[in-house]
């Protein structure tokens, strides 16, 4: 809050910063738009902006007491495999998304909240705090760069000041809304104050009742019983565990399961290509529209969620809300630091943990399903 100025969070305009805005697939900018609309029917002043790969525009969407704008700024999807030209529009699309705040009059003074997606926004809005003297709200969706220097499974001496400086800039925001209990024990770590940090988990996108009825599943796992990974299966997921424990479920179990990749990023693809090689049943498909959510996680005998150890607390993967309104049982491959576990122990559904490495424990996990 600037000098002089005593406005509640209620009576100042809120800009909300995202990636991709739905139709356009993207988990924040799902989650964002719900909770967009949510505050703007409690009377706020909301304005949403984000990326669409259609055309660029601009929308005021009716929410009862308040209002919401919403504006897509239209891009192109970089090659993840290409680090430079990744990079390059990362950089990018935060200083075009950073300009639509800063040149919006409605601005001045108002809270500016952004996330983890597109990476590196903190340096970004923080140019916001002093032009438009806004006030920053930073919901951790991911952590960078831990997220790079957990991939690369060192810290190189850019990365670590790199590392040094975006601390450095966390601990100046004005508030924290994180997913989950150990995105917080990480800021605290980090040396920011308790009372600045709010837990404010996400849900699922939509109405989930696990009564639904299941989508077809694709052919090549007829008769099977169907193991779903839905969403993105990006660097943070685990692969080795996943892939060596159901070629393991396969040569030495019962072989009942087999892999539905309802997924986009770059491991699914690894894991689609190394579970064909093994013969393992495994099929692809391109991820749901939001409305088929429902029946998509209905048709799932198990969900897989799977989170590399050195990812904990630095990523949340969203799938959880979901698969757990789905009813149906859970296996995490993931550490039990997580928060992951903590949302399955906590809701009463069949689960089952496996830490990360042990493929023989991945594939009694699957046998132990097929016997339930």
């Amino acid at each position: 809050m600037t000098a002089g100025d005593h406005r509640t969070d209620a009576s100042r305009p809120l800009f909300y910063i995202v990636d991709w805005l739905p139709p356009d697939f993207g988990a924040v900018g799902q989650y964002a738009l719900i909770a967009a609309q949510k505050l703007a029917t409690t009377g706020r002043e909301v304005h949403l902006i984000g990326l669409t790969r259609g055309p660029a525009s601009q929308e005021t969407v009716p929410c009862g007491a308040g209002s919401l704008s919403i504006q897509r700024l239209h891009t192109r999807s970089y090659e993840k495999t290409k680090f430079a030209r990744r990079l390059f529009w990362t950089l990018w699309t935060d200083l075009r998304l950073t300009w639509a705040v800063l040149r919006a009059r409605r601005s001045h003074g108002a809270d500016v909240q952004f996330t983890g997606s597109p990476p590196f926004m903190l340096y970004f809005a923080f140019a916001l705090k002093f032009l438009r003297r806004a006030r920053l709200i930073y919901r951790i969706t991911d952590f960078y760069p831990e997220a790079i220097i957990a991939h690369l499974g060192r810290k190189p001496l850019l990365l670590g000041w790199l590392e040094r400086a975006t601390w450095f800039l966390r601990r100046r925001v004005d508030r924290f809304e994180v997913l989950g209990q150990d995105q917080r024990d990480l800021l605290g770590r980090g040396g920011i104050p308790d009372d600045r940090i709010t837990v404010a988990r996400d849900s699922a996108p939509v109405t989930i009742t696990g009564d639904e009825q299941p989508a077809p599943t694709p052919a090549g796992l007829s008769g099977r019983k169907i193991l779903l990974y839905s969403g993105n299966y990006g660097v943070a997921h685990d692969v080795e565990t996943v892939v060596g424990g159901l070629l393991e479920h396969h040569r030495t179990g019962n072989g009942r399961f087999g892999l539905w990749l309802n997924a986009t990023g770059r491991n699914a693809d690894l894991v689609e290509q190394r579970l064909k090689a093994l013969n393992v049943p495994v099929a692809r498909t391109a991820p749901v529209p939001l409305a088929e959510l429902p029946a998509l996680l209905a048709a799932a005998d198990a969900h897989l969620i799977a989170l590399r150890t050195e990812f904990s607390g630095i990523v949340l993967p969203s799938k959880v809300y979901g698969c757990i309104q789905s009813k149906r049982p859970i296996l995490f491959v993931g550490p039990t630091s997580s928060d992951v576990h903590l949302l399955c122990t906590q809701a009463g559904i069949r689960y089952a943990q496996v830490t990360p490495g042990d493929r023989a424990g991945f594939a009694r996990a699957l046998e132990k399903l097929v016997a339930d």
